[in-house]
Formats: structure tokens, sequence, C-alpha cells
């Protein structure tokens, strides 16, 4: 993810889906929704179908399903959006409208610091653990060689 000063809306997006629904939840407790904040599309669960390439340039392949919640809300002028991997539709709710104020530049610079700045730590923390999880079964093979 990209460390400069201002995320993307792309990154901050999948930041707030990566997230942990717990933390999420902590993090926009103090951030009470708007009074003018109004449910385009509520919290829908649904299934989308994923797609791979032999090789990464091969024909394409369904490669499985995965479970998605989606949702859209919109607060004065600003939408925000939200699909979160699996059914927990608390959390896809807490994404949009957390995506929706941070397109607010009034509120922007208070939502990094407060907001992303500590999911992303939480985020690299989880995939630091997951990392030293897996050196830590790593195996050598050795192959040796017989003269003949």
């Amino acid at each position: 993810m990209d460390t400069s000063p201002h995320l993307a809306r792309s990154q901050w997006m999948s930041l707030l889906a990566q997230s942990e629904p717990d933390e999420l939840a902590l993090a926009m407790k103090e951030l009470a929704p708007p009074v003018d904040a109004a449910w385009l599309r509520p919290a829908q669960t649904g299934l989308y179908m994923l797609r791979g390439r032999m090789g990464g340039n091969g024909a394409q392949f369904n490669f499985g399903e995965i479970t998605v919640t989606r949702c859209s809300v919109q607060i004065g002028e600003r939408i925000g959006h939200a699909w979160v991997r699996g059914t927990h539709a608390r959390h896809a709710e807490l994404a949009a409208l957390a995506d929706a104020l941070l397109q607010d530049p009034s509120l922007h610079a208070r939502l990094r610091t407060e907001l992303l700045e500590p999911l992303l730590r939480s985020l690299q923390a989880r995939r630091d653990t997951a990392s030293r999880k897996a050196a830590a079964s790593k195996v050598e093979f050795f192959t040796v060689v017989r003269g003949d």
C-alpha cells in the first residue's frame, strides 16, 4: 500500500475492506453517521465469481466463488461505496460511511490520522504475523547428485 501522505480512494477503500470489522467499528465509534446520511443501497450479500488466467496471460477460467457484502451511502453530495469479503453487513456499512466521509476535504486529514493509519498498522501487523508463521514452516530441500 502507498505510504504517501495522500492515499488514493481505491487504496483507502481496500484498507477499509481488509480491516477487521471490530477494529473498524472501534475506530468509527466516535464518528456518528451524519443526519443527512441516506442509504442508497442497504447492505446486500451475494456471490462474485473469481476468475483467473493460466500463467497470468492465458485464457480466463472460473476459479471459484466468494461471498461479498456491498452497500452504498450518500452523505450530502458525497457517495460512499463498500465491498467486503464475507457476510458482515455492519462492516460494509461502516466502510461505506468512512469512504463518504473521507471524500470530504475538511475531514480527510483527521480521518487519515484517527482511522486509516491505525487500520494500516493493524493490517501490516497481521501480515507480518502471517509471514513469520509461514517462514517458520519453511523447508529446505537438498538434492545429492550421484556421479556415474
